[in-house]
Formats: structure tokens, C-alpha cells, sequence
């Protein structure tokens, strides 16, 4: 059983006691004592961890973890400052740098953001090395689903950030209507210029969380 220290852990305890749940968790103890499993087991529930769900205002929804040897860190998007900068990130810095927002000295781990509400979430929390999506449809997504759901149920304003067509599929689960829910594609090299670059979010995400009455987001 999992612990999470913060107001996260009635979810957890809730879900881990499902039998998808236990199906998962048998998996992943097979998978981690027989393969080479990215992120390590103990950053596998670092959004949760770093990011509590009353400090969470901003939600950023990735789909799988990196798969390459010290990348994924259990949070959506970002790398370890000593690993290099994957093009998808490097794509969000660009767009960060061509809006007139809030900004701070670049890190491309982005643990600064999630101190600050920011929930980096991957829909997928694990995955084989080397190979893209192979822990997809065994189970998280019904957790990180459930997650959404719950964030998206509860009215205190929040900016759910949808970049591609596999996160914006997960607008059905926002119910609330005190959200701003903010669409485009995604920040990879192969669709950034079909409508990443420009769209204004990290603006327009800090323009609502101040009128709001909330704090920016220091990018």
C-alpha cells in the first residue's frame, strides 16, 4: 500500500483497494523485478506528492512517462537539470519565452512548478525502457482518470492545460464549470507549429488565477 502524506491519501487509499488496482500493482512488482522500469519505483507518485489536491490550480496532462535512462522523474514534462532537454520541453521553454508572463530562471526540472500548484500529470505512470506506451491500458489510466475527475468535480478555480489530442480527451472528465480549460496541440516537434507555438497559455493560465484572486505561476 502506498502512502501519500498529504490530502491526496483518501483517493489513493479508495483506489488501491480496487481490483484493477491490485492487478496493477501485481504487474508492476513483476515488471520492476524483471525489466528496467522508468521512472524509479520511489518518483513514481512524485505530482501527487509534490503537489498536494487543495494547493493544485493548474493541471498539465502528459500521456506516458520519458523512456530513456534518467528522464522521467514522476512528473509530466520534466527531466532532471542534468539530463538533456527532450524537444517537447524544449518547445514549452520557446512558447514561455515569446509570452509576456511571469518567468523565473529556467530549470528544466520543473519541480519548482509543482512547490507552486502546478500538477504535472502523465495518464501512464510507468513504462518499460526504450519502449514508448508498453504500460498503457494495465490500469493507471483509470487512476490518473479518477484524479482528474476528482480535481475536476471541485469548484475552486482551477486551469487545466489539454495539449494534444490524447490530453484534450480527458476534457469530458472536468465537470465544473469554475475551471478555464485551455486546448492546443501538443508541444512536440511534430505538431508545436500546428498550433503549440503562440497559443498564449501560460498567459492566459496566470490572467485567470489572478482574477481569481490566486497567484501567478512563476514560469
Amino acid at each position: 500500500m502506498i502512502r501519500i502524506d498529504n490530502d491526496w491519501a483518501a483517493l489513493f487509499d479508495a483506489e488501491q483497494a480496487k481490483p484493477y488496482y491490485l492487478d496493477l500493482r501485481r504487474f508492476l512488482v513483476s515488471e520492476y523485478g524483471s525489466r528496467t522500469i522508468y521512472p524509479p519505483m520511489n518518483d513514481i507518485f512524485n505530482a501527487f506528492r509534490f503537489t498536494s489536491f487543495s494547493q493544485a490550480k493548474v493541471i498539465i496532462v502528459g500521456q506516458d512517462p520519458y523512456h530513456e535512462q534518467g528522464q522521467a522523474m514522476g512528473l509530466s514534462f520534466s527531466v532532471r537539470e542534468s539530463v538533456e532537454e527532450p524537444p517537447s520541453l524544449v518547445n514549452i521553454h520557446k512558447e514561455i519565452e515569446d509570452e509576456d508572463v511571469e518567468k523565473g530562471p529556467w530549470s528544466r526540472d520543473l519541480t519548482r512548478w509543482a512547490r507552486q500548484g502546478v500538477l504535472l500529470l502523465n495518464s501512464t505512470l510507468t513504462v518499460q525502457a526504450h519502449n514508448a506506451a508498453s504500460h498503457a491500458g494495465r490500469g493507471w489510466e483509470i487512476f490518473t482518470d479518477n484524479a482528474i475527475k476528482a480535481l475536476g468535480a471541485d469548484s475552486r478555480p482551477k486551469v487545466f492545460m489539454l495539449w494534444g489530442s490524447y490530453a484534450r480527451s480527458k476534457k469530458a472528465l472536468i465537470s465544473s464549470p469554475s475551471h478555464l480549460i485551455l486546448e492546443s496541440a501538443h508541444p512536440s516537434p511534430l505538431s508545436a507549429y500546428r498550433g503549440f507555438f503562440g497559443n498564449g497559455h501560460f498567459r492566459k493560465c496566470n490572467e485567470f488565477l489572478k482574477s481569481k484572486g490566486a497567484d501567478p505561476i512563476i514560469w
